[in-house]
């Protein structure tokens, strides 16, 4: 029976890759993001999740990786990343609901979640699911929208704004989008046996204006030389976070790769339909992309 999980933001039919980034003035943006990866990021790697992975911007960047498996609850989101990223054996395509990855425990060693986790009614419950997927000593990198960065502490001060920046409760400011606190975001870390080991501010210049005046690669460069001041403040509306799990949590389940969502058995990998051996429930592989999204 399927458990009740929170609603999920489904990007299906999107043209979000085309319209927000390709089309959207977010060159700048997407510079800044690759700076702070390329800090944040490990120089190798056997098995990256990358969760929210849409379709595929950031996936060419986790080159120390020997493997990656994008998830995304969208099939076409991942439609158009395997046509942007081909048949490339380092990929794996799972179309999931993050609150119930179908990975064994301590499968990975290592984990995204970028611009993702704003989508998430419950982040608590997304991030210990991440953590079950990777092993001791794994690093997860995480992208959070930031409310308490200095345009809506400026707002508030200046009542154009009703809710508070610096209240530790999530802000819901339109359907499954969602602003966290940092201090909440590092409890929620805390709590699923992760310690946070650098912090990054991103997007210091995102105002209309700037963007319009100074060019994208001259903002990226002057935002790669704040990030660092993550680290002690946090005023950016986008903060990203390396940190490593902690704690026996995640030891591997033999030599299974999936895991059955309807009984939690392991699966071993398989080029075609996945069958469970214990329920005999078959998980389709369509078109290269497994998909384990359970049906109401």
């Amino acid at each position: 029976m399927k458990k009740e999980t929170p609603p999920v933001c489904d990007y299906t039919a999107s043209d979000y890759q085309q319209t927000f980034w390709d089309q959207g003035g977010r060159n700048y943006e997407d510079a800044a993001e690759k700076i702070a990866l390329r800090k944040l990021l490990p120089e190798s790697g056997k098995l990256l999740l990358e969760i929210g992975a849409g379709a595929g911007r950031n996936t060419p960047r986790y080159t120390g990786y020997e493997r990656v498996i994008l998830v995304d609850y969208s099939m076409t989101q991942l439609e158009q990343a395997r046509q942007h990223l081909g048949d490339d054996e380092r990929y794996r395509y799972v179309a999931a609901d993050v609150y119930r990855l179908p990975f064994v425990d301590g499968l990975c060693d290592g984990a995204t979640m970028i611009r993702t986790l704003h989508h998430m009614a419950d982040p608590s419950l997304a991030i210990s699911q991440v953590r079950s997927a990777l092993s001791p000593g794994a690093v997860f990198i995480l992208e959070y929208a930031n409310k308490r960065n200095l345009k809506a502490i400026l707002r508030y001060w200046l009542k154009k704004q009703t809710w508070d920046p610096f209240s530790r409760d999530l802000v819901e400011f339109t359907r499954l989008n969602f602003n966290f606190h940092p201090q909440a975001i590092r409890s929620w870390l805390e709590g699923n046996h992760f310690t946070i080991q650098r912090q990054l501010s991103v997007s210091h210049f995102r105002v209309g204006f700037i963007k319009k005046t100074i060019p994208p690669k001259i903002l990226a460069g002057l935002d790669g030389l704040l990030q660092a001041s993550g680290a002690w403040i946090q005023l950016t509306p986008s903060v990203f976070l390396r940190a490593q799990a902690t704690g026996s949590r995640g030891e591997t389940q033999g030599r299974g790769f999936y895991k059955c969502l309807a009984c939690d058995t392991a699966i071993p990998e398989s080029e075609g339909d996945l069958h469970c051996p214990n329920c005999k429930q078959v998980w389709r592989n369509k078109g290269g992309i497994y998909d384990f999204r359970l049906k109401t």
